[in-house]
């Protein structure tokens, strides 16, 4: 995380290389369910409990995840806000490729009519 911060990053890059590692990648998707505690995510992820941790930490740092205490377990859920970042960031995409789409159909409409007689 100390290496990816040092690197002049934007919260947005730092969002996309923090869940670009799989076993991260896997931990988000598996949030997305809903919260789960440290044994649950190992168990349905098989892997061991020191990586999960580390990876939870990592993301934790990223501010992509946050923990609570319930008893003697901690509880990981999603943070919202980087990923309504990320999906604003995907729209402005959408939005470039309706405008190609909406140019293409212009010019076939454009060339159909041409075609005819």
């Amino acid at each position: 995380m100390i290496y990816i911060q040092s690197m002049n990053t934007t919260p947005m890059q730092v969002t996309l290389l923090t869940i670009a590692e799989p076993n991260r990648f896997n931990i988000i998707e598996l949030l997305k369910q809903g919260p789960h505690s440290v044994s649950e995510i190992v168990q349905a992820l098989n892997i061991g409990q020191p990586q999960v941790s580390r990876h939870l930490r990592i993301l934790s740092e990223a501010g992509l995840v946050r923990s609570r205490t319930k008893a003697q377990q901690r509880i990981y859920s999603l943070e919202a806000k980087p990923f309504q970042e990320l999906d604003e960031w995907f729209d402005s995409f959408s939005i470039l490729w309706e405008e190609r789409l909406d140019n293409f159909e212009d010019y076939m409409l454009d060339y159909k009519r041409k075609e005819k007689p």
